[in-house]
Protein backbone atom coordinates (compact mmCIF):
# COMPACT_ATOMS: atom_id res chain seq x y z
CA UNK A 1 0.00 0.00 0.00
CA UNK A 2 1.53 3.20 -1.51
CA UNK A 3 2.26 6.11 1.03
CA UNK A 4 -0.17 9.22 -0.01
CA UNK A 5 0.52 12.69 0.80
CA UNK A 6 -1.66 15.14 2.59
CA UNK A 7 -3.16 16.06 -0.49
CA UNK A 8 -3.90 13.44 -2.23
CA UNK A 9 -5.54 12.09 1.33
CA UNK A 10 -7.95 15.27 1.32
CA UNK A 11 -8.73 14.93 -2.63
CA UNK A 12 -9.47 10.92 -1.73
CA UNK A 13 -11.39 11.57 1.62
CA UNK A 14 -13.49 14.14 -0.49
CA UNK A 15 -14.04 11.37 -3.46
CA UNK A 16 -14.76 8.96 -1.00
CA UNK A 17 -17.39 10.87 0.82
CA UNK A 18 -19.32 11.96 -2.14
CA UNK A 19 -19.68 8.45 -2.95
CA UNK A 20 -21.09 7.41 0.12
CA UNK A 21 -23.68 10.06 0.86
CA UNK A 22 -24.91 9.98 -2.80
CA UNK A 23 -25.46 5.62 -2.54
CA UNK A 24 -29.23 6.37 -2.06
CA UNK A 25 -29.26 7.67 -5.58
CA UNK A 26 -26.42 6.07 -7.51
CA UNK A 27 -27.17 2.48 -6.43
CA UNK A 28 -31.05 2.69 -7.72
CA UNK A 29 -30.07 1.61 -11.00
CA UNK A 30 -28.55 -1.76 -8.80
CA UNK A 31 -31.97 -1.85 -7.20
CA UNK A 32 -29.97 -1.67 -3.69
CA UNK A 33 -31.15 1.75 -2.57
CA UNK A 34 -33.50 1.08 0.21
CA UNK A 35 -32.27 2.12 3.57
CA UNK A 36 -32.03 -1.48 5.66
CA UNK A 37 -29.62 -2.50 2.74
CA UNK A 38 -27.47 0.53 2.48
CA UNK A 39 -27.23 0.71 6.53
CA UNK A 40 -25.55 -3.15 5.47
CA UNK A 41 -23.17 -1.67 3.74
CA UNK A 42 -22.24 1.24 5.90
CA UNK A 43 -21.92 -2.03 8.40
CA UNK A 44 -20.20 -3.90 7.24
CA UNK A 45 -17.54 -1.90 5.46
CA UNK A 46 -16.33 -0.18 8.52
CA UNK A 47 -16.16 -3.81 9.97
CA UNK A 48 -14.15 -5.09 7.02
CA UNK A 49 -11.69 -1.57 6.61
CA UNK A 50 -11.16 -2.29 10.57
CA UNK A 51 -10.32 -5.68 9.47
CA UNK A 52 -7.97 -4.83 6.97
CA UNK A 53 -5.72 -3.01 9.53
CA UNK A 54 -4.94 -6.02 11.59
CA UNK A 55 -4.77 -8.14 8.44
CA UNK A 56 -3.44 -6.03 5.54
CA UNK A 57 -1.04 -4.07 7.18
CA UNK A 58 0.27 -6.74 10.01
CA UNK A 59 -0.30 -10.08 7.88
CA UNK A 60 -1.98 -11.79 11.14
CA UNK A 61 -5.12 -13.52 10.15
CA UNK A 62 -8.14 -13.50 12.97
CA UNK A 63 -10.10 -16.14 12.35
CA UNK A 64 -12.59 -14.91 15.24
CA UNK A 65 -12.78 -11.49 14.46
CA UNK A 66 -16.76 -11.45 14.95
CA UNK A 67 -16.84 -12.19 18.52
CA UNK A 68 -15.50 -8.52 18.49
CA UNK A 69 -18.78 -7.75 16.49
CA UNK A 70 -21.10 -9.76 19.05
CA UNK A 71 -19.44 -7.78 22.03
CA UNK A 72 -20.36 -4.58 20.72
CA UNK A 73 -24.27 -5.50 19.34
CA UNK A 74 -24.61 -6.62 23.42
CA UNK A 75 -23.16 -3.45 25.06
CA UNK A 76 -25.47 -1.36 22.91
CA UNK A 77 -28.57 -3.21 23.61
CA UNK A 78 -27.15 -3.14 27.47
CA UNK A 79 -26.67 0.63 26.89
CA UNK A 80 -30.31 0.68 25.20
CA UNK A 81 -31.84 -1.82 28.34
CA UNK A 82 -29.92 0.47 31.24
CA UNK A 83 -29.70 4.18 30.56
CA UNK A 84 -30.79 5.66 27.18
CA UNK A 85 -32.46 5.04 23.57
CA UNK A 86 -29.96 8.09 22.40
CA UNK A 87 -27.54 6.08 19.81
CA UNK A 88 -24.07 8.16 21.50
CA UNK A 89 -23.92 5.95 24.73
CA UNK A 90 -24.57 2.96 23.03
CA UNK A 91 -21.72 3.50 19.94
CA UNK A 92 -19.16 4.31 22.49
CA UNK A 93 -20.04 1.09 25.61
CA UNK A 94 -19.53 -0.98 22.38
CA UNK A 95 -16.01 0.16 20.83
CA UNK A 96 -15.13 0.51 24.61
CA UNK A 97 -16.01 -3.36 25.87
CA UNK A 98 -14.66 -4.62 22.78
CA UNK A 99 -11.29 -2.97 23.01
CA UNK A 100 -10.96 -4.35 26.43
CA UNK A 101 -12.06 -8.22 25.01
CA UNK A 102 -9.65 -7.23 22.11
CA UNK A 103 -6.83 -5.97 24.47
CA UNK A 104 -7.49 -9.71 26.55
CA UNK A 105 -7.87 -12.37 23.77
CA UNK A 106 -4.60 -9.92 22.16
CA UNK A 107 -2.42 -10.46 25.07
CA UNK A 108 -2.91 -14.15 24.31
CA UNK A 109 -2.85 -14.84 20.93
CA UNK A 110 -0.33 -12.27 19.71
CA UNK A 111 2.30 -14.88 21.83
CA UNK A 112 1.98 -16.77 18.34
CA UNK A 113 1.70 -15.85 14.64
CA UNK A 114 1.10 -17.57 11.63
CA UNK A 115 -1.80 -20.04 11.22
CA UNK A 116 -1.36 -20.43 15.41
CA UNK A 117 -2.27 -17.05 15.68
CA UNK A 118 -5.47 -17.97 13.68
CA UNK A 119 -6.39 -21.18 15.10
CA UNK A 120 -6.17 -19.24 18.76
CA UNK A 121 -8.62 -16.64 17.78
CA UNK A 122 -10.85 -18.78 15.91
CA UNK A 123 -10.85 -20.92 19.29
CA UNK A 124 -11.66 -17.54 21.44
CA UNK A 125 -14.64 -16.83 19.31
CA UNK A 126 -15.84 -20.42 19.42
CA UNK A 127 -15.41 -20.23 23.32
CA UNK A 128 -17.43 -17.38 23.31
CA UNK A 129 -20.04 -18.09 20.99
CA UNK A 130 -20.87 -21.28 23.17
CA UNK A 131 -20.50 -19.11 26.26
CA UNK A 132 -23.31 -17.38 25.17
CA UNK A 133 -25.35 -20.02 25.09
CA UNK A 134 -24.73 -21.59 28.41
CA UNK A 135 -22.67 -19.86 31.23
CA UNK A 136 -22.82 -16.13 29.73
CA UNK A 137 -27.29 -16.70 29.46
CA UNK A 138 -28.20 -13.61 32.10
CA UNK A 139 -26.26 -11.49 30.27
CA UNK A 140 -26.60 -12.67 26.98
CA UNK A 141 -30.26 -14.13 26.93
CA UNK A 142 -29.23 -17.43 25.12
CA UNK A 143 -30.35 -18.58 22.23
CA UNK A 144 -33.89 -15.89 22.47
CA UNK A 145 -31.18 -13.13 21.87
CA UNK A 146 -30.49 -9.71 24.14
CA UNK A 147 -34.31 -8.08 23.33
CA UNK A 148 -35.55 -4.20 24.74
CA UNK A 149 -38.53 -4.72 26.77
CA UNK A 150 -40.74 -2.40 28.08
CA UNK A 151 -39.97 -1.91 31.47
CA UNK A 152 -36.34 -1.73 31.01
CA UNK A 153 -34.62 0.27 33.39
CA UNK A 154 -33.27 3.25 30.88
CA UNK A 155 -32.41 5.47 33.77
CA UNK A 156 -31.34 8.54 31.59
CA UNK A 157 -34.57 8.37 29.57
CA UNK A 158 -36.75 8.10 32.70
CA UNK A 159 -35.57 11.44 33.81
CA UNK A 160 -36.90 13.19 30.65
CA UNK A 161 -39.48 11.22 29.06
CA UNK A 162 -42.15 9.49 30.46
CA UNK A 163 -42.47 5.64 29.38
CA UNK A 164 -45.23 4.73 26.91
CA UNK A 165 -47.20 1.99 26.11
CA UNK A 166 -44.96 0.97 23.11
CA UNK A 167 -41.37 -0.07 22.94
CA UNK A 168 -38.93 3.05 22.56
CA UNK A 169 -37.05 3.70 19.15
CA UNK A 170 -33.28 4.52 19.31
CA UNK A 171 -32.63 7.90 18.53
CA UNK A 172 -29.79 10.76 17.91
CA UNK A 173 -31.23 13.50 20.24
CA UNK A 174 -35.19 12.82 18.59
CA UNK A 175 -34.25 11.69 15.31
CA UNK A 176 -35.05 8.14 14.82
CA UNK A 177 -32.84 5.54 13.84
CA UNK A 178 -34.79 4.03 11.16
CA UNK A 179 -34.96 4.46 7.65
CA UNK A 180 -32.37 7.15 5.46
CA UNK A 181 -31.49 9.06 9.00
CA UNK A 182 -30.50 5.51 10.10
CA UNK A 183 -27.63 5.05 7.03
CA UNK A 184 -26.46 8.63 7.06
CA UNK A 185 -25.43 8.12 10.80
CA UNK A 186 -23.99 5.06 10.10
CA UNK A 187 -22.28 6.71 6.62
CA UNK A 188 -21.08 9.31 8.40
CA UNK A 189 -19.17 6.97 11.38
CA UNK A 190 -17.97 4.90 8.08
CA UNK A 191 -16.44 7.86 6.35
CA UNK A 192 -14.87 9.16 9.97
CA UNK A 193 -13.58 5.31 10.24
CA UNK A 194 -12.18 5.37 6.94
CA UNK A 195 -10.27 8.73 7.69
CA UNK A 196 -8.80 7.31 10.81
CA UNK A 197 -8.05 4.31 8.88
CA UNK A 198 -6.06 6.00 5.95
CA UNK A 199 -4.51 8.66 8.56
CA UNK A 200 -3.62 5.18 10.27
CA UNK A 201 -2.15 3.56 7.04
CA UNK A 202 0.09 6.96 6.39
CA UNK A 203 1.67 7.16 9.79
CA UNK A 204 4.92 6.32 11.19
CA UNK A 205 2.79 3.65 12.72
CA UNK A 206 1.50 2.12 10.31
CA UNK A 207 4.79 1.82 8.42
CA UNK A 208 5.92 0.07 11.43
CA UNK A 209 3.01 -2.48 10.96
CA UNK A 210 3.96 -2.61 7.00
CA UNK A 211 7.50 -3.49 8.29
CA UNK A 212 6.39 -6.23 10.56
CA UNK A 213 4.40 -7.97 7.31
CA UNK A 214 7.63 -7.68 5.25
CA UNK A 215 9.28 -9.36 7.91
CA UNK A 216 9.05 -9.50 11.36
CA UNK A 217 11.64 -11.38 12.22
CA UNK A 218 14.55 -9.40 10.84
CA UNK A 219 13.27 -6.26 12.88
CA UNK A 220 13.07 -8.51 16.19
CA UNK A 221 16.58 -9.07 15.29
CA UNK A 222 17.00 -5.27 14.89
CA UNK A 223 16.03 -5.20 18.67
CA UNK A 224 13.00 -3.84 17.54
CA UNK A 225 9.90 -4.36 19.83
CA UNK A 226 7.06 -5.71 17.73
CA UNK A 227 4.66 -6.93 20.61
CA UNK A 228 3.69 -3.22 21.14
CA UNK A 229 2.39 -2.14 17.86
CA UNK A 230 0.63 -5.62 17.07
CA UNK A 231 -1.34 -5.28 20.23
CA UNK A 232 -2.40 -1.58 18.99
CA UNK A 233 -3.29 -2.93 15.55
CA UNK A 234 -5.48 -5.43 17.15
CA UNK A 235 -7.58 -3.71 19.31
CA UNK A 236 -7.87 -0.69 16.90
CA UNK A 237 -9.65 -3.61 14.56
CA UNK A 238 -11.36 -4.96 17.60
CA UNK A 239 -12.92 -1.38 18.14
CA UNK A 240 -13.88 -1.17 14.55
CA UNK A 241 -15.73 -4.21 14.26
CA UNK A 242 -17.47 -3.39 17.99
CA UNK A 243 -18.37 -0.44 16.22
CA UNK A 244 -20.08 -2.46 13.61
CA UNK A 245 -21.65 -4.64 16.15
CA UNK A 246 -23.44 -1.49 17.67
CA UNK A 247 -24.14 0.15 14.73
CA UNK A 248 -25.71 -3.33 13.96
CA UNK A 249 -28.08 -2.88 17.07
CA UNK A 250 -29.05 0.71 16.21
CA UNK A 251 -30.60 -0.01 12.96
CA UNK A 252 -32.06 -3.15 14.60
CA UNK A 253 -31.59 -3.82 18.92
CA UNK A 254 -31.41 -6.94 19.43
CA UNK A 255 -28.28 -8.55 19.95
CA UNK A 256 -27.73 -12.68 19.58
CA UNK A 257 -24.77 -14.68 19.96
CA UNK A 258 -24.86 -15.75 16.01
CA UNK A 259 -22.79 -12.70 15.53
CA UNK A 260 -20.16 -14.27 16.67
CA UNK A 261 -20.38 -17.27 14.83
CA UNK A 262 -17.01 -18.54 12.70
CA UNK A 263 -19.26 -17.86 9.72
CA UNK A 264 -19.25 -14.51 10.58
CA UNK A 265 -15.45 -14.17 10.97
CA UNK A 266 -14.87 -15.97 7.59
CA UNK A 267 -16.99 -13.61 5.66
CA UNK A 268 -14.99 -10.51 6.74
CA UNK A 269 -11.82 -12.52 5.80
CA UNK A 270 -13.77 -13.16 2.13
CA UNK A 271 -14.76 -9.29 2.37
CA UNK A 272 -11.21 -8.28 2.77
CA UNK A 273 -9.60 -10.79 0.03
CA UNK A 274 -11.86 -10.31 -2.66
CA UNK A 275 -11.59 -6.72 -2.57
CA UNK A 276 -8.21 -6.59 -2.10
CA UNK A 277 -5.83 -7.16 1.73
CA UNK A 278 -4.03 -3.67 2.13
CA UNK A 279 -6.06 -1.46 0.03
CA UNK A 280 -7.82 1.11 1.58
CA UNK A 281 -10.80 0.51 -0.83
CA UNK A 282 -10.62 -2.80 -1.48
CA UNK A 283 -12.61 -4.37 1.73
CA UNK A 284 -15.46 -1.76 1.29
CA UNK A 285 -15.62 -2.86 -2.12
CA UNK A 286 -15.37 -6.44 -1.06
CA UNK A 287 -18.20 -6.28 1.79
CA UNK A 288 -20.61 -4.17 -0.77
CA UNK A 289 -20.69 -7.42 -3.20
CA UNK A 290 -21.55 -9.82 -0.61
CA UNK A 291 -24.10 -7.82 0.88
CA UNK A 292 -25.64 -7.15 -2.90
CA UNK A 293 -25.23 -10.88 -3.44
CA UNK A 294 -26.84 -12.06 -0.01
CA UNK A 295 -29.73 -9.62 -0.55
CA UNK A 296 -30.26 -8.83 -4.08
CA UNK A 297 -29.36 -12.29 -5.98
CA UNK A 298 -30.71 -14.24 -3.39
CA UNK A 299 -34.32 -12.42 -3.56
CA UNK A 300 -34.40 -13.93 -7.47
CA UNK A 301 -36.66 -16.54 -8.57
CA UNK A 302 -37.81 -17.89 -11.94
CA UNK A 303 -40.92 -15.51 -12.21
CA UNK A 304 -38.72 -13.02 -11.70
CA UNK A 305 -36.24 -13.74 -13.99
CA UNK A 306 -38.97 -14.35 -16.77
CA UNK A 307 -40.58 -11.03 -15.78
CA UNK A 308 -36.41 -9.47 -16.57
CA UNK A 309 -36.12 -11.82 -19.61
CA UNK A 310 -39.57 -11.10 -21.16
CA UNK A 311 -38.63 -9.72 -24.12
CA UNK A 312 -36.58 -12.54 -25.36
CA UNK A 313 -38.73 -15.00 -26.95
CA UNK A 314 -40.52 -17.89 -25.01
CA UNK A 315 -37.71 -20.56 -26.13
CA UNK A 316 -35.36 -18.74 -25.93
CA UNK A 317 -36.63 -16.99 -22.26
CA UNK A 318 -36.77 -20.52 -20.75
CA UNK A 319 -33.39 -21.00 -22.09
CA UNK A 320 -31.48 -18.24 -20.26
CA UNK A 321 -33.82 -18.60 -17.29
CA UNK A 322 -33.10 -22.23 -16.90
CA UNK A 323 -29.10 -21.38 -17.02
CA UNK A 324 -28.98 -18.45 -14.62
CA UNK A 325 -32.12 -19.74 -12.27
CA UNK A 326 -28.99 -22.47 -10.26
CA UNK A 327 -26.82 -19.28 -9.58
CA UNK A 328 -29.26 -16.96 -7.93
CA UNK A 329 -31.88 -17.25 -5.46
CA UNK A 330 -30.55 -20.27 -2.57
CA UNK A 331 -27.66 -20.90 -5.40
CA UNK A 332 -26.28 -17.24 -4.76
CA UNK A 333 -23.77 -18.97 -2.61
CA UNK A 334 -22.50 -20.96 -6.17
CA UNK A 335 -21.82 -17.59 -8.00
CA UNK A 336 -20.12 -15.86 -5.19
CA UNK A 337 -17.99 -18.52 -5.32
CA UNK A 338 -17.59 -18.53 -8.48
CA UNK A 339 -16.42 -15.13 -8.76
CA UNK A 340 -14.11 -15.10 -5.51
CA UNK A 341 -12.37 -18.24 -7.34
CA UNK A 342 -11.61 -16.34 -10.53
CA UNK A 343 -10.53 -13.15 -8.88
CA UNK A 344 -8.11 -15.07 -6.65
CA UNK A 345 -6.62 -17.11 -9.71
CA UNK A 346 -6.46 -14.09 -12.15
CA UNK A 347 -6.24 -11.05 -9.93
CA UNK A 348 -4.48 -12.25 -6.52
CA UNK A 349 -4.82 -8.58 -5.21
CA UNK A 350 -8.42 -8.98 -5.03
CA UNK A 351 -10.30 -6.73 -7.09
CA UNK A 352 -8.57 -3.45 -6.44
CA UNK A 353 -5.23 -4.57 -5.89
CA UNK A 354 -5.60 -6.52 -9.29
CA UNK A 355 -6.58 -3.34 -11.27
CA UNK A 356 -3.88 -1.48 -9.23
CA UNK A 357 -1.52 -3.71 -10.95
CA UNK A 358 -3.21 -4.01 -14.43
CA UNK A 359 -2.91 0.02 -14.63
CA UNK A 360 0.25 -0.17 -13.59
CA UNK A 361 1.93 -2.60 -16.26
CA UNK A 362 -0.31 0.03 -18.70
CA UNK A 363 1.35 3.08 -17.79
CA UNK A 364 4.61 1.26 -17.56
CA UNK A 365 4.65 0.07 -20.90
CA UNK A 366 3.00 2.85 -22.60
CA UNK A 367 6.05 5.08 -21.02
CA UNK A 368 8.26 2.34 -22.81
CA UNK A 369 6.78 2.54 -25.67
CA UNK A 370 6.80 6.56 -25.86
CA UNK A 371 11.12 6.27 -24.65
CA UNK A 372 11.38 3.63 -27.59
CA UNK A 373 9.89 6.23 -30.00
CA UNK A 374 11.83 9.02 -29.01
CA UNK A 375 14.93 7.24 -29.52
CA UNK A 376 13.96 5.85 -33.36
CA UNK A 377 13.23 9.50 -33.62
Amino acid sequence: MDTISRKGELRMMALFAVIVLLMPIWLIPFGAAYPDLLQKFAIFGIFAVGFNILFGLTGYLSFGHAVFLGVGSYAAVWSFKLFTMNVIPAVIFGVLFSGIFAAVIGFVSLRRSGIYFSILTLAFAQMSYNLAYSVLTPITNGETGLQLRLHDLRMIDGLFIEAGECLPLTNLFGIKMSGYPGFYFCAVLLILAFYLALRITNSPFGMALKAIKSNQLRMGYTGFNTRPYLMSAFMISGMYAGLAGALLAVTDPLAGAERMQWTASGEVVLMTILGGVGTLFGPLLGAGLIKYFENIFSSYNDALLQETFSFLPDMLNNLVVGIISPFVGDGWHLTLGGLFMVIIIFLPGGIVGGITMLWRRYIKKRGASAELEGETS
